[in-house]
């Protein structure tokens, strides 16, 4: 076994293992929960989302906002069971691969080293951020390829508390043309609260169900004019409708998608399967869309359960179109070209032909293929428009 420790230190979860193993040892939340039966925080463990625990309206602390360590005693918690109980490892003996997000403050580097060096002893550190070693490791993957020849890659990180587009020249990251989105994984699930809890049932205490139902449910549309139209329909002819079943702390203390299958009907059509729809979206029924909103919440409340329609694919859409919320900020497409336009326009090609997905948000389906419908357009027609996604390199080829 390697004596190299290699950690993943995510807002949302935390992946460590051993250098030169393929696939994390152990991957856990980086947080640390209050169930309703305990009077104390509990450390995270790989089963912590297991249908053995009650999570409902778990108190959760986290060590990292906004992508950025703002709790040194808390995480010291954290990875302390993480090195004793999960890892099973010396420190003192060990050297620490340890990723660190771009554009970290002095104070927070200290902070880190203090927690590397006087809490856990270890003796070599390495600090690395994302982007060059995802960079570095789809290069290995492909030996021959362009980005190996030309070191040269766009990597697009969409993670837990931020989504940034990071040019990467000579396998360092180019810091000056980043551009960042203050969006993840994080505001999206608390979008996803506050839709659910205003159209069916109080869910804002629910992070952990709710993150369940967004990795379960939730995809990224090709078309959001004709999903909204889709969604409207009643009965058999709603291709979106699902429904997602609250734990009751009884017979299952793990929420669940009460259909599967039919949660995954939409997905499984090819687009010209799916009914093009003769309305459009300003003609919508208000007062149709009102009434039928209560008749959903009473039933929920009843049943314990709630219906999921146009939520699926209008929490995904922000990071494409925050500005629907009204936030100052622009669609990740934008974000690409403007961080490409930073750099030399002799590494705009080779940009455009080896964009690099990774991050949780990337793992919705549809996203690579809405990514490329939108920056297509805005990218010159002499470029190729290449996406790389989690699935082709996390399995060797």
């Amino acid at each position: 076994m390697s004596n190299i420790v290699v950690l993943d230190n995510g807002g949302g979860l935390i992946k460590a293992g051993h250098g030169g193993e393929r696939d994390p040892a152990v991957t856990i939340p980086n947080c640390m929960y209050r169930p309703l039966s305990s009077k104390k925080f509990i450390h995270p463990s790989p089963t912590a989302a297991s249908a053995t625990e009650d999570l409902t309206s778990a108190a959760v602390r986290r060590p990292i906002d906004r992508g950025y360590l703002i709790n040194s005693d808390l995480q010291r918690d954290i990875w302390a069971h993480l090195f004793s109980s999960l890892l099973h490892i010396s420190p003192s003996a060990s050297s620490l691969l340890l990723t660190e997000p771009l554009f970290a403050l002095p104070s927070i580097q200290r902070a880190t080293d203090e927690l590397v060096f006087e809490d856990f002893n270890f003796k070599s550190l390495f600090v690395a951020d994302p982007p060059s070693l995802v960079h570095l490791y789809e290069a290995s993957r492909r030996p021959y390829g362009l980005l190996s020849e030309t070191q040269c890659s766009l990597v697009v990180d969409c993670g837990f508390s931020f989504t940034h587009a990071a040019p990467v020249f000579q396998n360092f990251t180019v810091n000056y043309a980043v551009k960042r989105i203050d969006l993840g994984g994080k505001a999206l699930t608390n979008y996803l609260k506050e839709l659910v809890s205003y159209r069916a049932i109080n869910v804002m205490d629910e992070t952990f169900i709710i993150d369940d139902v967004k990795e379960k449910l939730c995809f990224v549309s090709l078309d959001v004019a004709r999903d909204l139209q889709i969604a409207r329909k009643r009965g058999k002819d709603n291709l979106l409708r699902c429904t997602y079943v609250l734990p009751d702390g009884v017979t299952h203390t793990k929420g669940f998608v009460k259909d599967p299958d039919a949660a995954q009907r939409y997905l499984s059509l090819s687009d010209g399967s799916r009914s093009q729809p003769s309305e459009t979206v300003k003609d919508m029924d208000r007062t149709e869309v009102m009434e039928e909103a209560r008749d959903r919440k009473r039933a929920d409340l009843a049943k314990n359960e709630f219906d999921l329609t146009n939520e699926r694919f209008l929490v995904p859409e922000m990071i494409f179109q925050p500005a629907d919320l009204g936030m100052n900020q622009a669609g990740l497409a934008e974000c690409i070209v403007r961080a490409v336009n930073s750099c030399h326009p002799y590494l705009h090609s080779v940009l455009y032909e080896s964009i690099i997905l990774t991050g949780g948000s990337t793992l919705f389906p549809r996203f690579a293929e809405r990514l490329e419908r939108e920056l297509r357009p805005l990218v010159p027609d002499d470029y190729q428009v290449k996406i790389t996604t989690q699935e082709e390199y996390s399995h060797p080829p």
